[in-house]
């Protein structure tokens, strides 16, 4: 009789172990899986910010050409011109119709970089809620792997 409860405690145990090694087996793998999407998001955040990078000197060189192609000096196009460098490019247009030219040259460059900006905004959000819901899930499934882990680790005591 002492023996047969001794036995079966000891294979009580035995399960016991095994059903640990399992939820810690488990738990390794969930966290694993959250490092993975942590380094996914780190990833792609980083190609974002390379990406934006690349384009804003894609832009400025673009931008730089296109100007020098239509005569502009690349240094009055800088945000701090001095006004005596705006009014001398002002005074070497010849007519109204020069002067209207270069001002719908200026207003479709303006409209362009306007969408230029409002595509790479529309993208950067999109990226930021896609990664944002990828990193909730991966917290979502930890929790509930954590809370099943928890619920038969109490059953099991039971």
């Amino acid at each position: 009789m002492n023996q047969d409860l001794t036995q079966q405690w000891l294979t009580e145990i035995q399960v016991l172990r095994e059903q640990m090694a399992g939820l810690q087996g488990d738990r390794d793998a969930a966290w694993e899986s959250a490092q993975k999407w942590r380094q996914l998001y780190n990833t792609e955040a980083e190609q974002r910010r390379t990406d934006a990078q690349l384009s804003q000197q894609a832009i400025a060189s673009l931008k730089a050409d296109l100007h020098k192609l239509r005569g502009f000096e690349v240094e009055t196009l800088a945000a701090e011109t001095p006004v005596t460098a705006i009014q001398q490019e002002i005074e070497q247009l010849k007519s109204v119709e020069d002067l209207q030219a270069k001002l719908i040259a200026a207003i479709k460059e303006r409209d362009r970089l306007l969408q230029a900006l409002k595509t790479e905004q529309d993208s950067h959000a999109q990226t930021r809620d896609s990664l944002t819901t990828a990193l909730g899930d991966a917290i979502d499934s930890l929790t509930q792997e954590r809370a099943r882990a928890e619920k038969e680790s109490k059953n099991n005591r039971a």
